[in-house]
């Protein structure tokens, strides 16, 4: 959904030469990189929890000399890592939620469940908050069942909550196989077969909890809307239920509050053409907001 982040982070702001703009989950660049292109002396802050996503960062500042600020933060931290850069005010914000194609491909980071991987899936490798592996041996029963309903929307949390606590004895060290393995054997046969992977549901839940992801996404966004500038925008793109309930809610809430108006009545979808693309991109909503202090905000939906 580049074109349409973009339509939307073009215009923000009031005619300053020189605008401000935030990518809150850096990831490989993409949208950093369109940003710069589309809006001439742009200067762009990457924020980023993953060391290697920073490490990007640092070398497309190199193309874009003066214009790429990198910070490596969680965008909970999203008021440390602009004073850091030494920036107040911003004119647009962007949110890719989820993980990159990239950090699917690491091997060594537990996020997919196609291989047989430590079971790690911290955001940020070298921070010392627990992984997912330290979650599956610690956490009672309840709360596992908590974590996959809640953040997996996982129909079967107890019983899969169930199998992972009687694999315990004979588990070392978790890896991605011994999930999947717990998840499986705790679904009926007509589940497992379905085209979506049996343990998808588990593997987002369990990203969540060791990321603090939903708490992260609220306290950024209350720093976020209050660092715009005139005309500032803030977009997110969210791919699953949970994140978008969070979007929508803050939104609404910053709009009565007469911090932001909403740009999106409803959420953007990404086309047919783009999910044919990219079929990771068929669960993606777009809603965005601009702040209050301007008479040119305008609805971008119908």
């Amino acid at each position: 959904m580049l074109e349409e982040c973009l339509t939307v982070l073009t215009s923000a702001g009031e005619g300053a030469q020189r605008k401000v703009f935030v990518d809150a989950t850096f990831g490989a660049g993409g949208h950093a990189s369109a940003l710069l292109d589309a809006v001439a002396k742009s200067v762009v802050v990457a924020i980023d929890a993953d060391p290697k996503a920073v490490d990007r960062a640092k070398r497309l500042a190199r193309r874009y000399p003066g214009r790429v600020i990198a910070q490596h933060a969680n965008f909970g931290e999203l008021d440390a890592a602009l004073d850091a850069a030494g920036v107040r005010k911003v004119d647009g914000i962007l949110y890719d939620l989820g993980l990159s194609s990239l950090q699917l491909a690491q091997p060594e980071r537990g996020f997919s469940f196609s291989g047989d991987e430590p079971l790690d899936m911290r955001l940020d490798p070298s921070s010392d908050v627990p992984t997912a592996a330290d979650l599956l041996d610690r956490l009672p029963q309840s709360d596992l069942e908590m974590i996959l309903r809640e953040y997996g929307d996982e129909r079967f949390a107890r019983s899969i909550a169930r199998s992972i606590v009687r694999r315990r004895p004979r588990m070392k060290i978790w890896r991605t196989s011994d999930l999947v393995a717990a998840v499986v054997r705790a679904l009926p046969a007509k589940r497992a077969h379905q085209r979506i992977h049996p343990a998808t549901r588990t593997f987002q839940a369990l990203r969540i909890a060791v990321n603090q992801e939903y708490r992260n996404l609220e306290r950024s966004l209350e720093s976020a809307v209050r660092r715009l500038g005139p005309n500032g925008r803030v977009v997110v793109i969210s791919f699953h239920s949970g994140e978008d309930r969070i979007v929508k809610r803050r939104f609404k809430a910053f709009q009565e509050l007469g911090l932001a108006r909403v740009l999106t009545r409803k959420p953007l979808r990404p086309s047919a053409a783009e999910i044919a693309a990219n079929p990771r991109s068929r669960s993606a909503k777009l809603r965005a907001i601009a702040s209050e202090d301007t008479t040119t905000a305008r609805s971008i939906t119908a």
